[in-house]
């Protein structure tokens, strides 16, 4: 398990990113708009950032996917904050039930879960997906129809699911 620093970063709001880190970075760009989300493993931020600044994400959780092994194309992530009285029965739902139900998804390369112990959102559960299908496979929404799922659910505040792909790495 390996905490990352995460750059998010907006091209319609900001302009273009510059400095050494880029070498460094794992970057995603969204499928839909201008987000895009780098990824740096260092035990210190890099020095430059973009809009935002880094985010120190400690990885709560990492579960090797059905696909593992293959090449990731895409990236999808849900950043959620959560109910306090059910910080608890969500923690417990992702490591029991959801990130290891959907790791085992065919096409998912690996599922990982973060904790920004700084900032909001505070969760990030993120998937690395060798096809993208299989986020509306019958797999996936089996696991996403369960009834502790259904329960916890509605307990998410403040979240966001994007969908990204593999963008090109700086030289």
């Amino acid at each position: 398990m390996q905490d990352l620093w995460l750059l998010r970063h907006d091209a319609s709001l900001a302009g273009p990113l510059a400095g050494s880190w880029l070498r460094e970075a794992r970057p995603w760009q969204a499928v839909d708009g201008h987000l895009a989300y780098f990824y740096v493993s260092s035990p210190k931020p890099p020095a430059e950032g973009g809009l935002g600044g880094w985010r120190r994400l400690t990885c709560l959780q990492e579960v090797p996917g059905a696909s593992a092994g293959r090449v990731a194309t895409h990236h999808y992530v849900v950043e959620t904050d959560v109910l306090p009285e059910l910080e608890d029965e969500l923690n417990a739902w992702y490591a029991q039930e959801h990130l290891p139900g959907l790791a085992a998804v065919p096409g998912t390369v690996r599922a990982a879960r973060y904790i920004d112990l700084a900032g909001s959102p505070r969760y990030y559960a993120c998937y690395d997906l060798a096809d993208p299908g299989a986020l509306g496979s019958p797999a996936w929404l089996a696991v996403r129809a369960t009834p502790w799922s259904s329960r916890v659910r509605p307990a998410f505040r403040n979240t966001r699911r994007t969908m990204f792909r593999r963008a090109a790495a700086a030289s």
